[in-house]
């Protein structure tokens, strides 16, 4: 029964026994917001431009910062995630260039789609370049992508190189879960460290159910966790994705609205992911960077493919004390790292 309710609201199956810190790292505060330092706050004031792009049927969130004309960066998410997990980040680059980030389909404030390729996923981010003023600069714009929107400007860089200066992935891996003896293999490392154990992913589900309807905000906040499961870096930072990846929704029983996530729930069934194989054989004609964090699981999966994804003599930056999810566990660390990459790549 445990295991069906910890199924029944997420996109992937967790084992039972995860520590709550893990499992529900926002409920301790009961629905309030976490203190957050200054640099936050500056940064979220500068607030970004919100609109939607019609692109194939359907219309895609889309945020942008700075002035058309500079030299453009596009961000992009990973899965069920959305354009605000670059909110905080975005900011720091707003002065030298024209920034955007986007919500796929199926994720954030965009519409859902009947089926999902990494096709029309790179059409998204495309029209959503061109729509944000992105080809306005004397240089194409750099893609960077995040975990599976990683995979999706690697997508791009391999079938449309033409659309971009470089592209920019940040912790990405290729491939299936995690095996059982990975994942026993990490629980000793991690407990041998002294380390919260990360473990507990046993895949993506593939879900059949519409997504839960909470009563309160605060219930809705209790179940955010993230994928691979980890003790979030900075606690501000997961209760501000949180928030912004819920939404109104009414109660199942009729009475009243609740909260419930906006990520379509059966995205992994609709996914054709057969593309990015066939992407692989092919040589990506744009430079191609890798930023990643040091004690990322996705990347000890990813490991056994970097020689068929990632080609020798890639810049390859680690995020010291940094699991998959970088910009929550070491942001202004990232910020630091993209800064001195586009300061001196691509040449």
């Amino acid at each position: 029964m445990a295991d069906e309710r910890l199924d029944d609201d997420e996109p992937v199956r967790l084992e039972p026994s995860l520590p709550p810190e893990v499992a529900s790292p926002l409920a301790r505060f009961e629905g309030a917001e976490p203190e957050s330092p200054a640099w936050f706050k500056s940064a979220l004031a500068r607030a970004p431009q919100r609109t939607l792009v019609p692109v194939l049927g359907a219309n895609i969130e889309l945020l942008t910062w700075g002035e058309i004309g500079k030299p453009g960066l596009i961000f992009v998410h990973g899965n069920s995630a959305h354009a605000d997990w670059w909110s905080f980040i975005a900011p720091f680059f707003a002065d030298d260039y024209r920034v955007a980030s986007i919500s796929f389909s199926g994720m954030g404030g965009s519409d859902w789609r009947k089926a999902y390729t990494f096709e029309t996923f790179s059409t998204e981010i495309h029209d959503c370049a061109k729509a944000a003023g992105l080809y306005e600069a004397a240089v194409g714009p750099i893609y960077i992508g995040h975990s599976f929107g990683g995979s999706q400007v690697y997508y791009s860089a391999a079938r449309h190189p033409e659309r971009m200066r470089a592209c920019v992935m940040v912790d990405t891996g290729f491939g299936g879960p995690p095996t059982p003896e990975q994942m026993e293999a990490w629980r000793k490392e991690e407990e041998k460290q002294g380390r919260a154990v990360s473990g507990g992913w046993r895949g993506l589900s593939q879900r059949t159910r519409p997504n839960r309807v909470y009563g309160t905000l605060a219930q809705a906040l209790a179940r955010f966790r993230f994928m691979p499961p980890q003790v979030p870096g900075n606690l501000y930072i997961a209760d501000f994705i949180a928030r912004r990846s819920l939404k109104k929704a009414p109660m199942a029983d009729g009475a009243g609205e609740g909260w419930t996530w906006r990520f379509d729930p059966l995205f992994w069934a609709k996914l054709d992911r057969s593309a990015l194989d066939n992407a692989a054989a092919e040589t990506a004609a744009a430079p191609l960077s890798h930023i990643y964090g040091d004690r990322s699981a996705i990347i000890q999966r990813h490991a056994g493919q970097v020689a068929r994804f990632i080609p020798p003599g890639t810049p390859q930056i680690a995020i010291p004390d940094s699991e998959h999810h970088v910009m929550v566990d070491q942001p202004l660390a990232l910020v630091a790292a993209l800064r001195a990459l586009l300061a001196t790549w691509p040449a």
